[in-house]
């Protein structure tokens, strides 16, 4: 385990930390910090949302906001840039952007849970230009290339 560090934006005296909601989940649920009351969102909507917390990731760690699956396929919500990348270096507070994509209006509260946070290994690389790259089986094939089946 791995600890990271969270920091109460002003006015956060009752949002748990990020956690986990079971032991096996990979991503650790995040809030909607919306102390001046609930946000409506209508078909097409794209907001950002506080989670109420600064982070301070270790070195060499992302923290990257995916959507949740709930908010995706029951309530039609997506994260535009998915994931969402928080860099180690960064301090300010974590914003998640919401998406929606449902019929009928919808509201956020404080507290609910809208996206989630997976941590993972960050690999710093040297870039080489080169005249040509090794040859594959697939080649230059791109989008769609390999089939469906």
């Amino acid at each position: 385990m791995t600890d990271v560090k969270f920091k109460r934006v002003a006015g956060n005296q009752d949002l748990p930390l990020p956690s986990y909601a079971t032991s096996g989940a990979a991503g650790m649920d995040l809030r909607a910090f919306l102390p001046d009351g609930p946000i409506k969102f209508r078909k097409g909507d794209l907001k950002l949302v506080s989670t109420g917390f600064c982070v301070e990731l270790p070195r060499d760690v992302e923290m990257q906001i995916r959507p949740r699956s709930g908010m995706a396929l029951k309530h039609r919500f997506t994260i535009p840039n998915s994931p969402g990348t928080v860099d180690e270096d960064y301090r300010g507070c974590v914003m998640v952007g919401l998406h929606y994509f449902g019929d009928e209006d919808v509201v956020v509260s404080h507290g609910d849970r809208i996206a989630q946070a997976v941590f993972a290994d960050v690999r710093r690389v040297v870039p080489r230009e080169v005249s040509e790259l090794s040859p594959t089986e697939r080649g230059e094939g791109g989008f769609g290339s390999t089939g469906t089946k």
